[in-house]
């Protein structure tokens, strides 16, 4: 560990405990070289994996699911607050399907999510994930919505 003081290597851990209700190691440190205490956390890194639909396999990305989503509800009544709280849920759904997840599934997530919340940011939504070419692709995606509300 680089101390962030005088930039050495040579450090030691001087405590280590729990952190985070047990998610983190919290480790206070200290620099043999110039004395400076630090602290540092050590986190496990999540392995959700997702296979696409070319077969291919990539680590999973919030950051993707959260540019998803902030596409489809642009412009939409929805507080920001709502969209972090929807983020969080829908990651938390998406990593209880175990190590391995396939796009289709966080597709599949993400539209019944949207079904509930907003028909808009549904359609823009499954124009992307379903791949529409066309105006007939929007009508027949319209019509599954107003008989599911029915």
């Amino acid at each position: 560990m680089i101390c962030p003081a005088c930039g050495e290597s040579d450090t030691r851990v001087i405590d280590s405990r729990p952190a985070e209700n047990g998610a983190s190691i919290r480790r206070r440190r200290e620099c043999e070289s110039c004395g400076g205490r630090f602290t540092t956390y050590e986190r496990l890194e999540p392995q959700l994996k997702v296979v696409k639909r070319d077969g291919s396999v990539e680590p999973f990305s919030p950051a993707k699911l959260a540019v998803g989503l902030s596409s489809a509800l642009a412009d939409r009544p929805i507080s920001g607050s709502d969209i972090e709280s929807l983020l969080a849920d829908l990651q938390s759904s998406i990593e209880s399907r175990g190590p391995q997840v396939s796009s289709e599934d966080i597709g599949q997530i993400v539209l019944g999510s949207l079904k509930d919340l907003d028909a808009v940011a549904y359609l823009r939504f499954a124009s992307v994930y379903k791949e529409f070419e066309g105006a007939e692709d929007f009508e027949r995606e319209m019509a599954e919505l107003e008989s599911a509300d029915q």
